[in-house]
């Protein structure tokens, strides 16, 4: 057999602790272990974009463009990964053209090397805004298959999507697993499904919520995958990915060794066992564990842990199994969108307003609504007239790409923002969560005032 090494993505910065603790990890956890991750040799870093963004504003009164700034500074020789919800950018609705045009140009000038883009409903016209700017920075361009199982996917589903991103000359193809549900022998068939039709690297991505991705990883990469994702040990797993040491010691000797040293990897999973000891308030048993339930709910990871959190707040935790028995059928109802955000959310969000009314769609989420009229693009399968009704009564849904909708928003965003932002970072902050940013940079402000 040919020797063809296979390149790892590590997730631990990003994925990982937004999987298994909530998205809390803060920058000063990250940067004193950044000089040994930069030894590694990793193909790259995930450690940016997804809910990093809002969770640095929101939870951790952080700026996440600092992060990213600090971060390249510690790390300068290491390929730097974000992941894009395409017209969602890293928020939870769709942004105009020009805000999506205009994070992608910051985020690669602040240091990002590969943009992973990928849209929740696997609608292409929400993605191609994205790629197209991604594209122009001359970045690499990672375009997502988010994996689902359902009456309406299959391998030649998506298949069929990767040609409409492959004609969008995207750089590499992701299998994005973000359910963990990716089987074994399906991986076997979608990766070489891919490698024979595409002459493009195949990146593969999955959680192990269910117990699957090891076995998965080892078979797509007897079918050709060129890069995996990967979490160093103390935050792999669960709703994580699978451990990095795990997959070099598996490859080790093989055709297909990673050459990553062990001993190196031990030193830094020793930094983040201690540092995951301090997150502890965010665990979540569900977390940690195999749940083969997933395989029925396709909760993924990084949702999982943020349902917890929620329901914990409204001190309604107890409800957790019957949400997560909801979450298929509303899913049905919508015409089974893959589940990743922010379908994942609405689905959710819609799934506990079910429970604990206790009528089914009495009250109906705005999101859900939006959904319905077509705002978040095109559903993969049909919805009922019923359904329709029942959400809309009497709208009709649009047909057209949600985005074309919009009106461009970056100057109006400077205008309202005006002087409490000091960068076009701080404008784009404001632009894509209005009410969080603000609240951010007066705090900011203020600090600032009583320094001086």
């Amino acid at each position: 057999m040919e020797n063809k090494p296979v390149k790892l993505t590590e997730t631990v910065l990003r994925d990982a602790h937004q999987s298994l603790l909530a998205t809390r990890m803060r920058t000063e956890d990250m940067l004193p272990v950044g000089e040994k991750l930069d030894r590694v040799g990793y193909w790259s870093l995930e450690m940016w974009g997804g809910a990093t963004f809002d969770a640095c504003l929101r939870y951790l009164q952080e700026c996440p463009w600092e992060r990213l700034r600090k971060l390249r500074q510690a790390m300068p020789n290491t390929r730097f990964q974000m992941l894009v919800r395409g017209q969602n950018v890293v928020g939870y609705r769709n942004y105009p053209d020009d805000i999506v045009e205009h994070f992608i140009d910051r985020a690669a000038a602040g240091g990002i090397d590969v943009f992973r883009v990928f849209d929740a409903m696997n609608d292409i016209r929400n993605m191609k805004a994205a790629i197209q700017a991604a594209r122009k920075t001359g970045k690499m361009v990672e375009g997502s298959i988010c994996y689902t199982i359902s009456p309406v996917h299959s391998v030649d589903y998506f298949l069929r999507l990767a040609e409409k991103l492959a004609e969008m000359e995207v750089d590499i193809l992701c299998v994005k697993d973000m359910g963990g549900l990716l089987a074994p022998h399906v991986a076997y068939d979608l990766v070489k499904g891919l490698k024979s039709r595409f002459s493009l690297p195949v990146h593969v991505h999955s959680h192990c919520t269910a117990g699957l991705a090891p076995m998965s990883y080892i078979m797509a990469i007897e079918a050709g995958a060129d890069i995996l994702d990967t979490a160093l040990s103390p935050l792999s797993q669960g709703s994580s990915q699978p451990a990095t040491e795990a997959i070099v010691a598996a490859l080790k000797g093989t055709p297909h060794d990673t050459a990553l040293d062990l001993k190196l990897l031990a030193e830094i999973a020793d930094y983040f066992y201690a540092v995951r000891r301090k997150y502890a308030e965010f665990e979540s048993p569900v977390n940690n564990q195999v749940n083969a339930d997933i395989l029925i709910s396709q909760v993924p990871g990084g949702m999982l842990s943020n349902l917890v959190a929620q329901l914990r707040q409204q001190k309604a935790e107890n409800k957790l199994e019957a949400v997560m028995a909801e979450m298929p059928q509303v899913r049905k109802d919508l015409g089974y969108p893959p589940l990743v955000t922010p379908t994942s959310q609405i689905v959710g969000s819609q799934a506990a307003l079910n429970v604990m009314t206790g009528k089914r769609y009495s009250v109906v989420a705005q999101e859900t609504r939006n959904y319905v009229m077509g705002l978040y693009g095109e559903p993969p399968g049909p919805i009922s007239n019923d359904i329709k009704k029942q959400v809309l009564g009497k709208k009709e849904p649009i047909t057209c790409r949600p985005a074309d909708l919009l009106k461009p928003g970056m100057e109006q965003a400077r205008k309202d923002i005006g002087a409490l932002a000091t960068s076009e970072e701080d404008v784009l902050s404001y632009a894509l969560f209005p009410d969080i940013a603000k609240e951010f940079l007066v705090r900011r402000e203020s600090q600032r005032g009583t320094q001086q």
